[in-house]
């Protein structure tokens, strides 16, 4: 599932999702002191850490493509068979990818196998995104893209540390999310063509959900639903960073 999405809305992909530096700071903050990481559908590689020794996996071969020259090895795999022998590397991170598994139970378990030290996910919480307003007003079906957060930390062998990543309103890195201040970029096709929430959904259903944001936003209607963001410089939109350590 994942390889054939993104060989299909890849294109173009490296320049819409570059890595916003104040999430990448958490996930730096997150990793501590590992110096072997795994990255597990790691895309065009927008937050490998540049200080640590990355190994990368990624299915889809059109993703592989778009990684700068410079960026870490990258191994055609997926999450839930990672080439890798046991506690073979300090931590494995999966950065807005678990969305996208085939299966993510497998997936953190073979993040939790591969690694020494930590599991590092940051993933979405269902129910906190689906208070956003693009979802919630234009394309409800689209939140079953992600997972009840309590459905994840359960995956794993004891609770994790859990901390919210709130989205900056001038957010650098171009998930659907980002633009929960900016309404008019998601008229764009082009850029609505790198996201996979609209790839999952049919052409019908999101010529019906644009057509209608376009006039909500031409007759006023957006704003005055949604008046309450224009003061704010970040927003809770469920993204969470969970972070895991073996027992020593």
């Amino acid at each position: 599932m994942a390889s054939s999405l993104y060989d299909r809305i890849g294109r173009g992909y490296a320049h819409a999702r570059r890595a916003d530096p104040r999430i990448a700071d958490a996930i730096e903050q997150a990793l501590g002191d590992a110096h072997d990481v795994l990255n597990v559908g790691a895309g065009t590689g927008s937050y490998e850490p540049a200080a640590r020794r990355v190994l990368a996996v990624e299915p889809a071969a059109e993703m592989r493509a778009q990684r700068p020259p410079e960026s870490a090895q990258c191994i055609a795999a997926a999450a839930e068979q990672l080439p890798l022998p046991d506690a073979s590397v300090d931590a494995a991170m999966a950065i807005y990818t678990d969305f996208h598994w085939r299966d993510r139970r497998e997936g953190v378990a073979e993040m939790l196998r591969v690694s020494r030290d930590r599991v590092v996910l940051l993933t979405v919480d269902r129910r906190a995104a689906e208070r956003y307003w693009l979802t919630r007003d234009y394309f409800p079906a689209a939140n079953e893209m992600f997972a009840p957060l309590a459905s994840i930390t359960e995956l794993f062998p004891a609770s994790p540390q859990i901390t919210p990543i709130p989205i900056p309103h001038d957010c650098r890195d171009g998930f659907v999310h980002a633009f929960w201040k900016r309404p008019h970029a998601l008229l764009d096709p082009d850029l609505r063509t790198t996201m996979a929430l609209f790839a999952r959904l049919s052409p019908d259903v999101v010529h019906a959900g644009v057509r209608r944001l376009r006039a909500d936003l031409e007759s006023g209607a957006w704003e005055q639903r949604n008046h309450e963001l224009a003061d704010l410089e970040s927003l809770d939109l469920g993204h969470r960073l969970i972070s895991w350590r073996h027992q020593r």
